[in-house]
């Protein structure tokens, strides 16, 4: 496997003849790769059957004004009846969503009141919605 090759000054050089080397690494990793199994391996998950809701729930838009005055889809209304209408819907089926929406005027406890009470009337759909630009 080795070749010898003379310089013009008469001195031998030695190199060793590689080729054969590549050749029979090919062929083993050839065949490596020709005998290792295939992965098939899969994980079987039950998923559960959900049905999707028939119809969308019904949606509340409440209001929180900039001096504090609170709206149910755009009728003004005071404690009591928020906290009857709030309860009303805590007990329907499906529960309403209730969009929140405060002015940016509006101070933080008057909202923090209103989340408080529908909270606390047993709503567990709310959410905050921003419909004005800043």
């Amino acid at each position: 496997m080795a070749m010898t090759t003379k310089v013009t000054d008469g001195e031998a050089i030695a190199d060793m003849n590689t080729t054969p080397l590549i050749d029979v690494m090919l062929v083993l990793l050839t065949l490596l790769i020709i005998t290792l199994p295939l992965q098939t391996n899969a994980v079987k998950l039950d998923m559960p059957r959900i049905t999707p809701p028939q119809k969308p729930p019904p949606v509340v838009t409440l209001t929180v004004d900039f001096d504090g005055a609170t709206l149910w889809n755009g009728v003004p209304v005071d404690g009591a009846t928020l906290d009857a209408d709030l309860v009303a819907a805590a007990h329907q089926d499906p529960q309403p969503d209730i969009h929140v929406t405060a002015d940016r005027l509006a101070k933080y406890d008057a909202v923090a009141r209103v989340l408080a009470d529908a909270a606390r009337a047993g709503a567990t759909h709310i959410g905050l919605v921003n419909m004005q630009s800043y």
